[in-house]
C-alpha cells in the first residue's frame, strides 16, 4: 500500500478530479442526458411526454428503484439506430475521459431495446464502435458487460443470450440489473452458468435494496466474481468477513444510493465501513443523468459528506484497477500511472 503524504482539504476536490481511476458500474442507457434524449427524439420522429429538458429533468425525483426505472426505461425509447447507441455512448466517453478515467466497463442491456423493436445486434455494433473510436481518441479502454433484466423470466434471459452470441467476441462479461427485491440471484442460476462456460466475465446487483443473503447468492449459486452495491453487506458480519478475505470488489454508487433512498443522507452513507473492513469498494456513477453526477462528482460529494481524505483517494482509485477485469499487463501500467500521480501531486 502507497502511504500518501497529507493534503489539504481545499485541494481534495483538484485531487479527486485529477487522479487516474476506473469505473465499473455505469449503465450506458443511465447516461442518457435530456439534451441527447429529445435530439434522438427528433431525429427518429419521437415524441416525448415532456415540454422541455428542464421539464424532464424535473421527474428525477424517486422514491425508490422502481419508480426510477419507470422513467428510465420510458427514456430508451428514442435509441432506434445503431448510430443512436454510438452517439450516447460516445457523449459518456468525452465525459469520462474528462474525468480522468483510465478504463471503464459499461453495463447495457438489450431486452429493453429488443421489446421496443430494435435488433440486439444495433445496439452492441452502436456501442462498441464507440468504444473502439474512444480508444483513439481519449486512450480509454472498455468492456461491454450485457446485464440480464431480474424481473424477467430466466427463460428470456437464456434468448438474451443466444442473440448476442454472433458478438460473442465484442463482450467482456455479463451482469444482473433492474428490480433487485423479489428476484433472488438464485432466479437465474442457469443462464449465469452458461455465461461462464462461454468463458464470460460474471457480475451481479445484490444487496443494493436486497438482503445480505442475495449476495450469498450471487457469490454461491452465480459464481460471480464482482458484486454491484453490496452496501447491505454491513448487515452479516460473515459475510463483510468473507468479502474482504477473498478480495471480492464491490461498486459502490454513492449518488444512486442517496437518490434511490438507500440511505436518508449522504452523511449516512457506509462507504467508510466496508473500506475499514479491508473490503475491495470502488466509487462509480450507476446512471449519472438521472442520479446527479458522474464519478467524479461522486467522489467529491462523498470525501466531503463522510470527511474522507487523501490516503482514502488513493485506496479507492487502487481498488478500481485491482476490481476491473484487465489484463494484468496493462492493470500494472495503470497501478503505476497511479502512484506516479499521488506522488506528483502530493
Amino acid at each position: 500500500m502507497l502511504k500518501v503524504k497529507p493534503v489539504a482539504p481545499e485541494r481534495l476536490p483538484e485531487l479527486l478530479r485529477r487522479m487516474p481511476k476506473a469505473e465499473l458500474h455505469m449503465h450506458i442507457e443511465g447516461s442518457l442526458e435530456p439534451e441527447l434524449m429529445f435530439a434522438l427524439a427528433r431525429r427518429n420522429g419521437l415524441t416525448l411526454p415532456y415540454a422541455d429538458v428542464e421539464a424532464l429533468r424535473s421527474a428525477y425525483v424517486f422514491d425508490d428503484l422502481q419508480s426510477f426505472l419507470d422513467i428510465y426505461h420510458a427514456g430508451t425509447r428514442v435509441l432506434r439506430t445503431e448510430q443512436d447507441f454510438y452517439d450516447m455512448a460516445h457523449a459518456y466517453l468525452v465525459r469520462a475521459a474528462a474525468d480522468k478515467v483510465l478504463h471503464a466497463e459499461i453495463f447495457f442491456d438489450t431486452q429493453t431495446h429488443t421489446s421496443h423493436g430494435v435488433a440486439a445486434d444495433v445496439a452492441v455494433r452502436g456501442l462498441h464502435r464507440a468504444c473502439v473510436d474512444a480508444r483513439a481518441e481519449f486512450g480509454i479502454s472498455t468492456g461491454l458487460i450485457l446485464c440480464f433484466l431480474r424481473h424477467l423470466s430466466e427463460r428470456e434471459a437464456l434468448e438474451c443470450l443466444e442473440q448476442v452470441l454472433p458478438q460473442r467476441e465484442l463482450l467482456l462479461g455479463v451482469g444482473l440489473a433492474s428490480s433487485e427485491v423479489g428476484h433472488p440471484p438464485e432466479k437465474f442460476a442457469r443462464v449465469f452458468a452458461r455465461a461462464r462456460a462461454l468463458g464470460l466475465r460474471l457480475v451481479a446487483h445484490a444487496g443494493e435494496e436486497g438482503p445480505p443473503a442475495y449476495i450469498w447468492s450471487a457469490l454461491d449459486v452465480l459464481k460471480v466474481e464482482r458484486i454491484d452495491h453490496g452496501v447491505q453487506a454491513v448487515q452479516d458480519a460473515a459475510l463483510m468477513a468473507r468479502l474482504a478475505h477473498d478480495r471480492i470488489p464491490l461498486t459502490v454508487c454513492p449518488l444512486s444510493n442517496l437518490k434511490l433512498r438507500v440511505f436518508p443522507t449522504l452523511n449516512a452513507h457506509n462507504l467508510w465501513r466496508l473500506m475499514d473492513a479491508g473490503i475491495v469498494a470502488t466509487i462509480n456513477s450507476d446512471d449519472p443523468a438521472y442520479f446527479g453526477g458522474y464519478i467524479n462528482q461522486n467522489f467529491i460529494q462523498t470525501f466531503a459528506a463522510l470527511g474522507l481524505n487523501a490516503q482514502h483517494a488513493w485506496q479507492l482509485a487502487s481498488n478500481s484497477f485491482e476490481a476491473s477485469f484487465i489484463d494484468p499487463a496493462p492493470k500494472r501500467q495503470y497501478a503505476e500511472q497511479l502512484q506516479a500521480f499521488f506522488e506528483t501531486f502530493v
